[in-house]
């Protein structure tokens, strides 16, 4: 019997010199990058989506998760990327753009995409009870997703993800994000941000606060109208897509 659920293993793509590493959002799957990540290399591209510690298993894998394992997961991705291309852009979802943002500001890349990310955990009680959220952690295991936001029905019954969120997983989140937010004003390479007015997890505010933070040249903010926090799977998805394509060209030439 497999470990990974069906759809949680990684993809690579074998194409031309320029790379694009997809990286997943927390407790979701490489499938959430998947549509995304064959768009891509229909027109040429290599392309690489792992799968992040503790992810596409059984949830009590995320139990013993660290961000620095995340990291790590994806700096698999970005040195085999590296090693095969001349050109690495970076793109990732929610968490996944997080630890998109955190690899521009210290290893070289051509360009980042990150969508749907947080700047800070979006969770209430996070900023009062974060002291003692790793204590909480050891007897409150789980804590249930809200309601979905998803805009077309069908992708969301195909969507995978676990269905609650890991406590403990949610003060790594927390941690990451703050090694982000310290890495935005070195971050030099071009970066477009995609959000979604319908994001129920991820509001304006996140996206605002990311584009201020950035110090580099090129950044856009795109917005979309009819999407909900899974912008790669969502209604628009196509869209997303086109975006992130006609990014990589501009970055790459």
């Amino acid at each position: 019997m497999s470990q990974l659920l069906e759809g949680g293993e990684p993809f690579f793509f074998l194409g031309g010199q320029i790379g694009c590493l997809l990286l997943h959002g927390f407790t979701g799957a490489p499938k959430e990058m998947r549509l995304l990540g064959e768009h891509l290399a229909g027109q040429g591209y290599t392309v690489h989506g792992p799968r992040l510690f503790g992810h596409a298993t059984n949830k009590k894998d995320m139990l013993r998760a660290r961000w620095r394992d995340w990291v790590a997961s994806s700096l698999d991705g970005y040195y085999l990327l590296r090693g095969a291309c001349t050109k690495v852009i970076v793109m990732g979802l929610s968490m996944g753009g997080a630890l998109t943002l955190y690899i521009g500001a210290r290893y070289p890349v051509d360009g980042l995409v990150a969508m749907s990310t947080p700047y800070v955990t979006p969770h209430p009680l996070m900023k009062s009870l974060r002291p003692v959220f790793p204590l909480i952690s050891m007897l409150w295991r789980f804590a249930a997703k809200g309601p979905p936001d998803w805009r077309d029905p069908e992708m969301a019954e195909d969507h995978l993800d676990y269905d609650s969120y890991p406590v403990r997983g949610g003060v790594e989140v927390d941690d990451l994000l703050a090694e982000m937010r310290l890495g935005l004003p070195h971050i030099t390479a071009p970066v477009l941000l995609m959000y979604s007015k319908g994001d129920a997890t991820v509001d304006a505010e996140h996206a605002q606060a990311i584009h201020d933070d950035l110090r580099s040249s090129e950044v856009k903010l795109m917005w979309f109208e009819n999407s909900g926090h899974v912008i790669t799977r969502d209604a628009e998805r196509e869209a997303v897509f086109a975006a992130a394509t006609e990014f990589v060209l501009q970055v790459t030439g």
